[in-house]
């Protein structure tokens, strides 16, 4: 019975391990993947638009999201800036 029970341990150890074994080498693949890709393909910056017109947004709107932020988070968020997109 004993000895059952140090095989299953021994077996469950030597699962365990593979598994973190496995693990590990998908996370520094994945990171090896990462890499390569950013130095082979990295992604271009798109200009941006320094001179777009700003649409203003109607108070009664602004007073809306306004009053709906500060009930959401409690009276502990604020609105600084509102933008249409």
């Amino acid at each position: 019975m004993e000895g059952n029970v140090f095989e299953a341990l021994k077996l469950m150890c030597i699962g365990l391990a593979t598994v973190f074994t496995v693990l590990l080498i998908i996370i520094f693949l994945g990171k090896l993947l990462v890499r390569l890709v950013n130095k082979i393909a990295p992604e271009e910056e798109q200009p941006v638009a320094k001179n777009a017109p700003s649409a203003a947004v109607d108070a009664n709107v602004a007073n809306a999201i306004a009053l709906a932020v500060q009930q959401l988070t409690g009276g502990k968020g604020k609105v600084e800036k509102i933008e249409k997109l």
